[in-house]
Order: structure tokens, then C-alpha cells, then sequence
């Protein structure tokens, strides 16, 4: 089954995109997440256990789910992004981007010229699209995303500055650096009165330069706070966090 070509038309369609996310180390996971309700498989290679080549395997096993898949680059990796865009993933969050300079070379190695400096080589993204390779070249930078982490009290500063760079498509907020980041180190608290602040302000942001907003969410029922938000993309929970919850569910029933 072919990778889902209009990932961003579907993250601008007006229904917001649930996401699973993913860090265990075992390809077959996001593959098995995929096969469930979310709308989108995230894998996380920053704070994951999960490394490139199990990462890399993980993107036909979630395509061939009919969903898309997407990756979070450990910081400052910015050419992996580039492979996965070759493997076929649909779209990229780069973590802590803090600066203009990071913001781009992010977006350099994210799309083809003119706007940015991405090599050819897409291997599993023509197999994956369907699509000749002059007609992946020609339509591949809007086939894909690139979300640059917001989450420093930095980016928050210059987040104009960061989604007026060519390439970035929109911002990814992590709740819960950016609690510590507001606190300047005091406390976690991604529900904090600051960080709910900080989450309608940057929202505001994204929709007044006319671009995409994500976010993480610790469990469903803030995915579902938000959505009410407005917030484009919600990965929700983590598939350690969902294995646990599925563990304790079923204790529970059983000493019932």
C-alpha cells in the first residue's frame, strides 16, 4: 500500500492528526501501532531506544498500514533527516531548534533547491509514493513536513523569526522542556499555567503565518484538550507508557 502522498493537505484538512509515538528498540511496534486508530506513527530517535537501521525498517511496516510515518531526529542530526526523507517518511521533527542557524539547516536538508540543499537519492520514497523520480522531484517538498521543536524559552522568543524560514512547515511544542525552560529549572510541569500560556501564544503564531502546529500530549485525555486547542498534530502518550496502562488495565481486571 502506498505511503499517504497529501500528509500536509491532511494536517491542514481541519481534523486534527493522532499520532502514535514511538521509542523501543523493535521495528515491529510502530509497525503494530499503525495497525490501530492513530492517524500517523511518530518514531522517536531522540529520547527513544530506537536507533536508525530498526528506525529506517520501521517506515515500510507503518506505509504498508496506510499511515504516514514520521520521525523525531536526535538534536542537531540534521542530515538523518535527509535519509529518512529517501526512506519514504512523510514527515521530520527536529528537536531544540534555538536559532535562526538551526532552523535553517533544518529546512536545507528537509527540501530539494530552490529552497533548500536536500540531495538526490530517494530510495524508499519512489517506491513508497508510486510516484517517476522527475515527478517525486518535482512535487516532493510538499509531500513532506518539517517541524521544528519549540521548546526553550530561545525559540519561544524568535518563533516568528523561525516559521518565516522557507522550508520549515511548522512548529512542534514539547511541554514538557519548555516547563523547565519557563521555570528556568524549578520544576517539569507540562500543564503549568506558563506553559498554557505559552501553548495559546505560539499556537496564535503558527496560525497568524499560516502554518502547521504539533504537540505532544502525556495522555489521551490532553490529546483531547488539545484538539480543543486547535493544535494540527497531537502525539499522544508513548508506547511505553501505553504497554504499562495496558498492563495495569489487565492486572486490574484480573484481581478484580
Amino acid at each position: 500500500m502506498l505511503t499517504n502522498p497529501s500528509f500536509p493537505d491532511r494536517l491542514k484538512g481541519g481534523s486534527p492528526v493522532l499520532a502514535a509515538w514511538c521509542g523501543l528498540p523493535d521495528p515491529a511496534i510502530p509497525g503494530l501501532l499503525a495497525r490501530e486508530a492513530f492517524d500517523a506513527v511518530v518514531i522517536d530517535l531522540q529520547h527513544g531506544a530506537i536507533d536508525f537501521a530498526p528506525a529506517m525498517r520501521a517506515v515500510p511496516l507503518i506505509a504498508a498500514a496506510g499511515k504516514p510515518a514520521m520521525v523525531r531526529i536526535p538534536v542537531g542530526d540534521f542530515a538523518s533527516a535527509s535519509r529518512f526523507l529517501d526512506a519514504g517518511v512523510s514527515g521530520v521533527i527536529a528537536p531544540m531548534i534555538n536559532t535562526l542557524e538551526d532552523a535553517r539547516r533544518f529546512a536545507g536538508a528537509m527540501k530539494f533547491p530552490p529552497v533548500g540543499e536536500r540531495s538526490w537519492g530517494p530510495h524508499g520514497a519512489l517506491a513508497l509514493s508510486g510516484l517517476q523520480p522527475a515527478d517525486y522531484f518535482a512535487s516532493a517538498n510538499g509531500l513532506s513536513v518539517a517541524f521544528a521543536m519549540v521548546e526553550t524559552r530561545e525559540a519561544l522568543a524568535i518563533i516568528d523569526d523561525i516559521l518565516a524560514v522557507p522550508g520549515i512547515d511548522g512548529v512542534f511544542i514539547g511541554p514538557s522542556d519548555l516547563s523547565i525552560a519557563l521555570s528556568k529549572g524549578r520544576s517539569m510541569n507540562p500543564t503549568s499555567p506558563e506553559v498554557e500560556g505559552a501553548l495559546d501564544h505560539a499556537l496564535a503564531r503558527v496560525r497568524a503565518a499560516g502554518k502547521l502546529a504539533g504537540v505532544y500530549a502525556g495522555t489521551g485525555e490532553r490529546a483531547a484538550e488539545l484538539v480543543r486547542k486547535g493544535f494540527d498534530l497531537i502525539s499522544i502518550s508513548s508506547d511505553t507508557a501505553l504497554l504499562r496502562a495496558g498492563a495495569q488495565v489487565a492486572l486490574k481486571a484480573a484481581r478484580a
